[in-house]
């Protein structure tokens, strides 16, 4: 206990050291109940983000983050672990919410707007932008020295000889220094003293204003569910002891027969083992969730957001059943037909989710402007007739990218465009370096996670992104950083993705984009969604069109799980 302080304080060890050490220290001092576990937690909290910083690029701040180790990836899941079991449960949410989707979280910064006006501190508020930009910039670069531009800053004869990755990494540092700078002088002005600080809950809590949100902590020293409700005190669900490992369990179970296996759609062994993991999550979590939310009053059919952790993120949250019922019953109820599921990777990126959005077709009236991306590939026989129900749509005007004209350059200029995108094609995930995974565009061209994650679209509203594996979490990836397609989508500007969790069917697509689009773009709509903008129908419209999908007898569980929405 002596020990990792001195090390934590040694002038010669790196940021990204000290962070290993803090975790080591929390970890000790937790082991053998120490009063310093608090103080450990809160260190390393503090230098998280930090250890990343000096990594410039977000591939190579991937690349760390798996360098570090499984300590430190579960350190804030057990820091929330032991508030709650304090009774902090605010603080555990705003300690879930610093250390989750640090990736994404940083380049989200970069983009950070200055709400109030400063007239007369305008240049400041003018630089302050001009760094974020080109860090961000920086960031999502290959780091392979392709920038030619790219120097010390200073134009010295010392950056000139330096390799390119060199410079990459100096002027990044120079640029994080002045920013450090200019945060300081903009929290030194009236009423920005929380520039940029962590949001507290009273911040976070509107991300359940219209739905409760379902966090679920996944920590080896203890697991609990919270469900945070508008104007409602946190509902804190307490777990069994064996909680932990059977979530471990289940996950091994899905992941497992996966293995090795190029195609498992229809495959008995998978179907039986997919059946299983649903069955047990229910068990284990979907229980506990429903009973609870009927205490709460939540009427069924009520949006609910799913923000999982650790295994969690792996497992298919949103069809936990089937739910026990009367034998008279003749079909089958999971989760998802009992609420409206959605899946956030936290309370912020939700409440972003919401804000308005500039020319937005808020009112549903109107027709939306749809880029359409699809790739025709000979084992994706099925792609042609989506695209051809798609283009067909009344109440889009779609722009489809034919051919040559498909290429990433063709689709990041058309998504400045338009407000709706729909992407269809072969997507290949890279599981080692998930910002090269790509979307497979003419003469095989790629668009990757890495282009999109460039793009800011601010006016962008809805994603269908018809391919497989486009909201998988990866095997052996940190979880937590949700590093896939359609967090990519959230990130640079949507506000409502659909996404597959795994492999979908050639066959589904069409089926599943036909019932959809017919749902969100209909004039017929409940009282109290008249208004609602059509981006806001997107999740009761997937959950709809699955519905339909799951009655065609040909079609077996393991297909229609894979459909999830994201975002508001």
């Amino acid at each position: 206990m002596r020990l990792c302080p001195m090390a934590v304080d040694d002038k010669y060890v790196s940021v990204a050291d000290q962070y290993k050490f803090l975790c080591l220290w929390a970890l000790l001092a937790r082991q053998f109940r120490h009063p310093s576990v608090s103080t450990a937690y809160e260190s390393a909290m503090s230098l998280m983000k930090p250890s990343l910083e000096f990594a410039p690029t977000v591939q190579k701040q991937y690349a760390r983050l798996v360098w570090m180790g499984h300590t430190c990836e579960t350190m804030p899941l057990d820091y929330a672990s032991h508030l709650i079991g304090t009774g902090c449960h605010e603080q555990a949410i705003e300690i879930l919410e610093r250390g989750r989707f640090l990736l994404w979280s940083e380049m989200r910064g970069f983009r950070t707007e200055i709400d109030q006006p400063i007239s007369y501190q305008r240049l400041l508020a003018n630089r302050y932008i001009a760094v974020n930009h080109e860090l961000e910039r920086l960031s999502v670069s290959n780091g392979l020295g392709g920038d030619t531009e790219l120097d010390d800053g200073g134009g010295s004869r010392e950056g000139s000889r330096m390799d390119p990755f060199s410079r990459l990494v100096t002027r990044q540092r120079k640029l994080l220094k002045e920013r450090d700078t200019l945060t300081s002088r903009i929290r030194s002005l009236p009423g920005f003293d929380r520039f940029l600080i962590p949001p507290p809950f009273d911040t976070l809590r509107s991300a359940a204003s219209r739905g409760p949100v379902i966090i679920i902590n996944h920590s080896k020293w203890r697991c609990d569910i919270l469900i945070v409700v508008r104007d409602s005190p946190i509902s804190h669900i307490p777990t069994s002891n064996d909680f932990y490992d059977r979530a471990n369990r289940l996950r091994d179970q899905l992941v497992n027969v996966r293995r090795g296996q190029e195609h498992v759609l229809g495959w008995d062994q998978y179907t039986d083992a997919v059946r299983y993991v649903l069955a047990g999550l229910y068990e284990l979590v979907g229980q506990l969730v429903v009973e609870r939310l009927r205490e709460l009053g939540i009427p069924e059919q009520s949006r609910v957001w799913l923000c999982p952790t650790s295994t969690f993120c792996y497992l298919p949250l949103h069809a936990m059943g089937p739910i026990p019922s009367s034998s008279h019953e003749r079909t089958q109820r999971y989760f998802c037909d009992l609420y409206i599921p959605s899946y956030t990777p936290t309370l912020s990126v939700l409440i972003d989710s919401r804000k308005p959005t500039p020319g937005s077709s808020a009112s549903g009236r109107g027709r939306s402007p749809l880029l359409l991306v699809a790739h025709h590939d000979r084992n994706l026989p099925g792609i042609q007739k989506e695209v051809k129900f798609v283009c067909g749509l009344r109440r889009a005007q779609v722009s489809r990218l034919k051919e040559e004209k498909a290429t990433a350059a063709g689709v990041l200029d058309g998504l400045q465009r338009n407000a709706f995108l729909h992407m269809a094609g072969s997507f290949k995930l890279r599981t080692s370096e998930p910002f090269e995974s790509s979307l497979k565009l003419f003469g095989d061209e790629r668009l990757t996670l890495r282009d999109i994650a460039s793009c800011c679209l601010p006016a962008a509203e809805f994603a269908f992104l018809s391919a497989s594996h486009t909201a998988e979490v990866a095997d052996e990836s940190w979880p937590d950083e949700a590093l896939h397609l359609s967090a990519a989508m959230l990130h640079c500007g949507f506000r409502s993705v659909v996404g597959t969790m795994w492999e979908m069917a050639d066959m589904d697509g069409r089926h599943v984009c036909k019932h959809l689009y017919e749902s969100m773009f209909s004039k017929k709509t409940r009282k109290g969604e008249e208004e609602l903008p059509r981006h806001e129908r997107a999740a009761k419209a997937l959950r709809d069109a699955v519905q339909k999908l799951r009655r065609r007898k040909e079609v077996t569980v393991d297909r229609w799980v894979t459909y999830v929405h994201y975002g508001a």
